[in-house]
């Protein structure tokens, strides 16, 4: 079994929200998409998806996005993102979803060699993106929500195994820690995907790939990595 992480699909199949306004390089992306994921990733395979998966406004609305998702080979462990109103409550998600996605949701999921833990997240004080007057009251629930993966993580975890962490907010910011990046170091996360950051190529900051307080992040936005899932190798620095 290999692992991969993306982020970001931002699917439209059931609405009409072409990608293509951020910029030509989102143009037909969903077939660039297909077509590296087919090429790199197996059946065997498990993909972690940090969010944003689908525009759609609700679960019945997002079923084609999410078949075409499961359609794809490999088993997909996968996250809210803030631009995923489709979520639904825990048993709803359980019963909607194709076989082959999973669902994180104040839970781990074991993979065997690690165990998989996250949560939304939000953005954090030292963010210029924290306007919102609610966004205290928000931030502190994604706090818990973290533990409470981590919790699950933890009680999965007979022996020493790796803690891989998937978060759609950026947990550092600027290459610096956060009250999350900071909670993922306790925990003894070893390494956190994330996503939410767009922009256009060239124009990247050198700090979405960092390692701070000994976990390593790696931005994994779809349009980051060129629509091509990003291989995750555990026990060295997946950047090589």
């Amino acid at each position: 079994m290999r692992v991969f992480a993306i982020s970001d699909l931002h699917l439209s199949f059931s609405t009409d929200k072409p990608m293509d306004v951020f910029g030509d390089h989102w143009k037909n992306h969903h077939i660039h998409l297909e077509a590296n994921w087919k090429e790199r990733i197996s059946r065997d395979d498990l993909i972690l998806l940090p969010g944003d998966l689908s525009w759609a406004m609700n679960i019945d609305k997002a079923a084609i996005d999410l078949e075409w998702l499961a359609n794809l080979p490999g088993r997909k462990i996968i996250l809210k993102g803030n631009h995923d109103y489709w979520w639904a409550s825990p048993s709803k998600m359980k019963s909607e979803l194709p076989e082959g996605i999973i669902p994180l949701q104040n839970s781990a999921y074991d993979a065997g060699e690690f165990i998989v833990a996250g949560s939304r997240g939000w953005m954090s004080p030292e963010s210029d993106e924290c306007l919102e007057e609610n966004g205290g009251s928000i931030f502190r629930r994604e706090l818990i929500r973290l533990n409470l993966s981590l919790d699950a993580a933890e009680s999965m975890r007979t022996e020493k195994r790796p803690i891989i962490a998937m978060m759609h907010y950026p947990p550092i910011v600027n290459g610096k820690r956060t009250e999350f990046s900071r909670i993922l170091a306790e925990r003894g996360v070893t390494l956190c995907v994330y996503g939410h950051l767009h922009s256009a190529p060239g124009t990247w900051s050198e700090q979405l790939d960092t390692t701070v307080d000994g976990v390593e992040y790696r931005l994994v936005s779809s349009d980051y990595l060129g629509f091509e899932p990003l291989e995750i190798h555990l026990g060295s620095d997946s950047r090589k």
